[in-house]
């Protein structure tokens, strides 16, 4: 399935010339250059291939090998290290940049196997060399078996950020079994203030953004749930303590584009040198390796900012909206989108989704969604889930009738799915009971009443790409929320021969992206929004195959203020889906206005699930008004900068969140106030990332007066300098200022 490399590697880097990938035929030094970042490594006296450097740029002549010299009289990179002790030899403290479990190492190896006679000792040492236009290919064999690992490698020219990834061969006539490989092990120098930075959680209070010291306790973000789950996700960022803050220092990054089980370690060696290894979780894997055959890792992506969080999270959201995003800079900017959920649930009719389309029109939606409850024997969430055909009952015409009208309200039409599960009560499951994940003769565990379709098998897959293919050309369907309602149990395959039963793990996300990738190329217009109970599925292995994200099922505006901080420490707000919906919130029955929750959700793609049947004529006024406003600051919010102001936190009254778009011609800061103390008023919050010789024109978004004292023009300098200070009071109000530069 080399497509899943090809899809995050080869295709997302077209690089112009400025990106170089340099290697040093003489010193067998490699270097990567490009968005203001250099990656280094070269081949030891031994043979090991060590990471040399990786961070600001180096110039080109800055010396990247050591004076001793090899016998020969050639420069060496260095020399590998002897024995330290009798209890660190010399394979423990060599430092690898890619390592086999072997040779008495103690840390992180990039890969573990077991050959066919018992043997578990791999070592591996440099093979050979290439550069493929922008792409460093660098091979490694066993020292004496036919096993060999290739590295590939790639850099941005613009953010710097790297692509890297490994695949194993095994060239015996007998299998050699894989229990464990990561896409790429990242190390950094000795020191003892680097800090770890990572997004934990759990169901509807997702990326709590979390921070520990890195030392020799190994610390391990994963996921064993069969997808990337709720509780870590596969993105780290490391700082330095003291020196890293949102503005400034240095910050190491990364995130593995791989939507199943997981496994990222972070952790000092023997040495004190800093080492991360991410990709499959080894947990419950393993390969055999038949002969000849190879197996390829996900894409691990990583970069590097010498400027702080900001910096790094504003980088990479670039990168990923370049090269990651389907589309990249060219794609569409997201809708404002209307769901039936919260209106209707199961009951799902024509006559009453017809209704709710006229009330999503009055106030300015672009996109019409029927949520679950449209099809087969579906009342409830115990039946029906898995046939995929219109129920005639709820639609005695089809959909078309329905999507007629959405079209005549000028609005497009989609559909929740969620392919990948199974009521046992449905026509499918009682046609092929042995297409779920299971173990033979052992209970089958339910989750919401469902289980799990096992997308390794190939029928499994065919049939549901022919399900979703019909469906989609038979109807005039322009997008599909794309859900997946509950984690592995029993992850069982027993029709595979019993040595490649553990391969369910990677081959089930593998046809999964088959699955949206060809469903993508067979309809070049269809949108796919990502979800998983909320935030249960994203990563940027599914990023790069569909088209927004579902942040989280928690949408109370004041918890989805810090849940979409955390987000996008990782992600682009160009994914990012945020919804209004019913008040008091279903999550912890809070009360907010109307106006609150459109600020808050207008700071990423506005979404609106509130039950349009029981809101007054007051209420249409207040969504349409914020719907218009939102049109004129889409492109800045979604496509734009990212400043953290005052970022969201559980014992901060305030926020503040800044927009600016790329040719900072526009720039919207939101204000946010969570609750009054006294009679004091929030101090002032300063813009960040407008141009300093440009005059702006302020405005409060949605209109209304500025407070008193503010100019209503200056120049980017003073706004930033002298800062704006809303006269807000009460408990979650909110206001937003909209910055427009004056030819």
């Amino acid at each position: 399935m080399r497509f899943v490399a090809a899809v995050l590697i080869v295709s997302t880097f077209a690089a112009p010339a400025h990106a170089r990938v340099k290697a040093d035929q003489t010193s067998r030094v490699f270097r990567l250059d490009g968005g203001g970042v250099t990656y280094a490594l070269g081949v030891d006296d031994k043979g090991y291939l060590q990471p040399l450097y990786w961070g600001t740029s180096l110039a080109p002549a800055d010396p990247l090998v050591s004076t001793d010299l090899t016998k020969t009289g050639e420069p060496v990179l260095a020399k590998a290290p002897g024995e330290l002790s009798g209890f660190d030899p010399a394979g423990s403290v060599t430092l690898q940049e890619f390592s086999g479990q072997g040779e008495g190492l103690v840390s992180e190896p990039g890969i573990k196997t077991i050959f066919a006679d018992g043997n578990r000792d791999l070592v591996l040492k440099y093979r050979s060399h290439r550069v493929e236009g922008e792409t460093l290919i660098v091979e490694l064999a066993d020292i004496r078996r036919p096993l060999t690992v290739t590295l590939r490698y790639t850099i941005d020219p613009e953010t710097g950020v790297l692509a890297r990834s490994a695949a194993v061969r095994n060239g015996d006539r007998r299998p050699v079994r894989v229990d464990q490989i990561a896409a790429a092990v990242f190390t950094l120098p000795v020191g003892d203030d680097y800090r770890l930075h990572y997004l934990t959680g759990r169901h509807a209070a997702e990326w709590t953004k979390k921070d520990v010291s890195i030392t020799p306790a190994l610390t391990v973000l994963e996921s064993r749930r069969g997808s990337t789950g709720h509780g870590n996700n596969p993105f780290f960022a490391i700082g330095r303590e003291g020196l890293t803050t949102e503005e400034h220092g240095p910050v190491w990054y990364g995130a593995l584009a791989w939507s199943g089980s997981f496994r990222i370690s972070v952790g000092q060696d023997n040495l004190g040198r800093v080492r991360v290894a991410g990709g499959f979780n080894s947990y419950d894997f393993s390969w055999s390796l038949k002969p000849g055959e190879t197996l390829e890792t996900p894409v691990f992506y990583a970069g590097y900012s010498a400027d702080g969080w900001g910096a790094a999270s504003r980088t990479f959201h670039r990168f990923e909206v370049a090269h990651v995003v389907p589309g990249g800079i060219a794609a569409k900017l997201r809708p404002v989108l209307y769901n039936s959920w919260e209106a209707t649930a199961f009951d799902v009719t024509a006559t009453g989704q017809e209704a709710l389309a006229e009330k999503a029109a009055r106030i300015g939606v672009e996109r019409f969604v029927v949520d679950d409850g449209w099809f087969g024997a579906r009342n409830s969430d115990k039946a029906g889930l898995g046939d995929w055909t219109v129920n005639p009952a709820k639609f005695p015409n089809g959909l078309k009738p329905l999507i007629d009208k959405v079209h005549a309200l000028k609005m497009d039409f989609g559909l929740w799915v969620e392919p990948e599960m199974v009521n046992v009560d449905s026509d499918l499951y009682r046609k092929h009971p042995d297409w779920v994940l299971n173990y033979t003769g052992r209970p089958r565990t339910e989750g919401r009443n469902q289980l799990v379709l096992n997308l390794a098998r190939t029928e499994v897959r065919d049939h549901l790409l022919a399900v979703l293919d019909r469906l989609v050309s038979e109807n005039d369907i322009a997008f599909l929320k794309w859900d997946y309602n509950r984690n592995w149990t029993e992850a069982g395959w027993p029709e595979a021969p019993v040595r490649d039963q553990q391969r369910v793990y990677v081959q089930y996300v593998r046809n999964l992206y088959y699955i949206l990738s060809e469903l993508r190329r067979r309809h070049p217009k269809l949108e796919i929004e990502a979800c998983s109970g909320g935030g249960g599925r994203v990563d940027l292995g599914i990023i790069g195959l569909t088209d927004e994200v579902w942040t989280s099922d928690n949408t109370d505006p004041a918890d989805r203020l810090m849940i979409q901080d955390g987000f996008t420490q990782a992600y682009p707000v160009a994914v990012m889906m945020a919804w209004v919906t019913d008040s008091p919130n279903w999550a912890n029955t809070r009360t907010t206005s109307l106006d609150y929750r459109f600020l808050s959700s207008m700071q990423g793609g506005l979404g609106i699930g509130a039950n349009l049947d029981k809101w007054q004529a007051e209420d249409f006024t207040t969504a349409a008004k914020w719907v218009a406003a939102y049109k004129t600051i889409r492109q800045t919010v979604q496509r734009g900068q990212l400043y953290r102001i005052d970022p969201p936190s559980g014992d901060n009254a305030s926020s503040a969140t800044m927009y600016v778009a790329a040719d900072r011609r526009q720039g919207v800061m939101f204000q946010m106030l969570h609750s009054s103390m006294w009679r004091d008023n929030p101090a002032a919050q300063h813009p960040r990332g407008l141009d300093a010789a440009r005059v702006y024109a302020v405005r409060v978004l949605g209109g209304g007066a500025l407070p008193e004292g503010v100019p209503a023009q200056a120049s980017g300098a003073y706004w930033m300098e002298r800062g704006l200070r809303a006269p807000l009071k009460g408990d979650y109000v909110g206001t937003a200022f909209v910055f427009d530069a004056i030819d």
